[in-house]
């Protein structure tokens, strides 16, 4: 059973925001938004890493029909190289909120650091996808977006396996890359290292 909490402050709408894909070697990093009732539970929704494939396409569905407001945003590698996998990070997570219907009155931020959105104060949780329902929701839509994107990528460079490993540094990618080089969706200043 879920022991996640709903809400963090209660005073209008609440924005939880969670980002994936920020230890990739390839492909965007993603960022969702996502506003849950004040009532909102789930026995099983909680962060998107303790979950497996299936289970998470599940409560996709369940998180986007239940929703008061959600929105998943991209910053592709380009840009990531440019200002860093940190500020890139932070841009998709405000490109999101730039696309919620309803402007929150609050953000929940997944991790300890945060560059501040305009005039909507935020509050960092460390882990908070596996605290606050809203993080977790978020972190299960970026999650999900962003894999079915690396699987479409895939069929263009099938030698990455981007299919299995959605643009990780695994074993078999960083090989690949030493073999075929860097395609333009690779991350230009992330280090390639084999162990």
């Amino acid at each position: 059973m879920s022991t996640l909490l709903p809400y963090f402050s209660n005073v209008g709408y609440e924005a939880g925001l969670d980002e994936a894909g920020r230890g990739c070697l390839a492909g965007p990093v993603v960022a969702a938004a996502v506003i849950l009732p004040l009532d909102f539970h789930h026995p099983f929704l909680t962060d998107s890493k303790q979950l497996n494939a299936k289970q998470r396409l599940q409560l996709k569905k369940e998180v986007e029909r239940d929703a008061i407001d959600f929105a998943v945003a991209e910053v592709d590698a380009p840009t990531i190289d440019k200002i860093n996998i940190y500020k890139a990070s932070v841009l998709a997570m405000h490109q999101a909120v730039d696309q919620l219907k309803h402007r929150p009155d609050h953000l929940l931020v997944d991790g300890n650091r945060f560059i501040s959105y305009p005039l909507i104060p935020h509050t960092c949780i460390v882990k908070g996808d596996s605290k606050y329902f809203s993080i977790a929701a978020a972190s299960i839509l970026a999650k999900t977006y962003r894999d079915e994107l690396m699987e479409k990528m895939a069929l263009e460079y099938p030698e990455y396996g981007w299919e299995s490993n959605a643009g990780y540094p695994t074993i078999h990618h960083r090989k690949a890359i030493l073999a075929h080089g860097p395609c333009y969706l690779h991350r230009k200043t992330f280090r390639v290292q084999i162990k």
